[in-house]
């Protein structure tokens, strides 16, 4: 697990985010506009893991690993043609990535985000 598992996390939907691209672009407004479009519920990297593994039937057990560690790999990897990680990745994971409550977002399109459990469950079930 990256560090401790404490980054903040709001999981969206695929579909839910070409829904509310495709409302935009149907919408009569014009000019820029910034929207932040977050799925239904923020998780720490650790719950969202766990719920994952949940809806999945499985049990994870988790291991919190340094960011110095999963640096030391990305430096590693960086040599192969399409690295597993990569350092911009590990410093995206050290950032809470959760959408502003003070800028506009699903709610104002009118899209009802799916919860990344249903989400799972459908992959899991179809999987």
């Amino acid at each position: 697990m990256f560090g401790s598992g404490t980054t903040r996390l709001q999981p969206a939907h695929v579909e839910d985010v070409a829904e509310a691209i495709a409302r935009i672009l149907q919408g009569t407004e014009r000019g820029p506009k910034t929207l932040e479009c977050g799925g239904p519920r923020v998780y720490t990297y650790k719950e969202l893991l766990s719920s994952i593994a949940s809806e999945a039937g499985r049990k994870p057990i988790l291991f919190p690993a340094p960011f110095a560690v999963w640096y030391a790999l990305a430096r590693t990897a960086a040599i192969l043609p399409s690295p597993p990680i990569t350092r911009n990745q590990l410093d995206l994971m050290q950032i809470d990535t959760v959408a502003s409550p003070q800028l506009p977002g699903f709610a104002e399109l009118g899209v009802l985000p799916q919860p990344l459990e249903e989400t799972v469950r459908l992959i899991v079930r179809n999987g």
